[in-house]
């Protein structure tokens, strides 16, 4: 909501772009009738390359027509017909970086679960999202669900994952929705069950929703929620590629990183590469809101300087007013000053300046 303030929430339903004078109407109308309708639309601000969002806003979001139409699931049947070697091979290859903060390499985390021994083994998308101000995740899971349905499936197949799990914040109440009608899409096709595709291999998914918590986007801690435990951090090592979700191998990666698998797959790691920057390849969702012109979520490829994000993407500051700080990454993220806006958004260069994406 913080692309929409000043806002509200009515039984879970956000108001936003609110002025004093619409507050009693819309108080009125909720008595009245209900509050069933979603007032206002999350805004996706001019993208430069559109890899994760380019079906937000495009297609029908509760359609699996549209998704398959739009070349939605090309990239699992691809998977299967290659093999999940092939799959780990083809996202080192691409040097996809976890988008949750860390930046550590997907294909390798994977490679380390796919090597763990033991027949049982879970995939986790982290969708809690609970940094104030960020709210990119939702927009993909409200906007282009079967995208993240579809990135855990080949994550499952490439690591030997037969159950994954997708927690999601539980304030995301539309989210939780999409996302629920995604997977029985997705089973009444045959792209989860026992037996996707015909190929033998079995994967489904369960929705676990949050219960407010901030600490349990640490991957730890969500693991010992889902298993009904008080959300606390665990000691590491060891590390959940090898011990996680009830002392099993489990892969967790959150949901613009499993959003950026099926188009890497479907394209190959070679396109893949084509955009951004050398060990940041690939786009980045930024959540943009406070005192600009455009507040939403944007799309740029890494490498894409601060001061061109804000100035440019987001219109800049409102009522010509000078840009005197930012905020990045979230509120616990780092704060640059005018010296440091002109620095090339990328793992490598934010490292210079004692910064990092962090949750966008």
């Amino acid at each position: 909501m913080c692309s929409v303030s000043p806002a509200m929430m009515i039984d879970k339903i956000p108001f936003g772009n609110l002025t004093v004078d619409q507050i009693p109407e819309i108080i009125k109308k909720v008595k009245s009738e209900g509050s069933q309708e979603k007032i206002y639309t999350e805004q996706i601000l001019p993208a430069q390359g559109r890899v994760v969002l380019k079906s937000v806003g495009v297609i029908n979001p509760e359609s699996i027509d549209e998704y398959i139409a739009s070349r939605g699931y090309l990239a699992l049947k691809k998977a299967i017909e290659n093999g999940p070697q092939w799959v780990i091979n083809e996202l080192k290859k691409s040097e996809l970086r976890g988008r949750g903060g860390a930046g550590f390499p997907t294909g390798r985390k994977w490679e380390f679960t796919a090597k763990a021994p033991g027949p049982q083994k879970y995939l986790i998308c982290n969708a809690d999202e609970g940094e104030p101000g960020t709210f990119k995740d939702r927009v993909i899971m409200e906007g282009d669900p079967h995208s993240i349905i579809e990135g855990m499936i080949i994550a499952a197949f490439a690591t030997g994952c037969n159950n994954g799990y997708i927690y999601i914040r539980g304030e995301y109440d539309l989210s939780i929705r999409r996302i629920e009608k995604a997977i029985e899409d997705a089973r009444s096709h045959g792209f989860l069950g026992r037996n996707i595709l015909g190929s033998g291999f079995p994967f489904d998914i369960e929705i676990h929703k949050g219960a407010g918590s901030y600490v349990v986007g640490e991957e730890t801690t969500l693991m010992e929620s889902i298993e009904g435990h008080r959300g606390e951090p665990r000691k590491k090592p060891p590390y959940p590629p090898t011990f996680g979700l009830l002392g099993k191998p489990t892969v967790i990666n959150n949901v613009e990183t499993l959003a950026n698998v099926p188009p890497i797959i479907t394209n190959g790691a070679d396109w893949y590469r084509t955009i951004g920057v050398p060990e940041s390849y690939g786009t980045k969702l930024f959540s943009l809101s406070g005192d600009v012109n455009w507040k939403g979520v944007i799309e740029a490829p890494f490498g894409t300087r601060l001061s061109y994000i804000v100035n440019e993407l987001g219109g800049g500051v409102r009522n010509g007013k000078k840009l005197r700080g930012v905020i990045f990454g979230g509120v616990s993220g780092t704060l640059l000053t005018p010296d440091q806006f002109d620095i090339p958004v990328d793992f490598n260069s934010l490292v210079t300046i004692e910064a990092g994406p962090g949750s966008g």
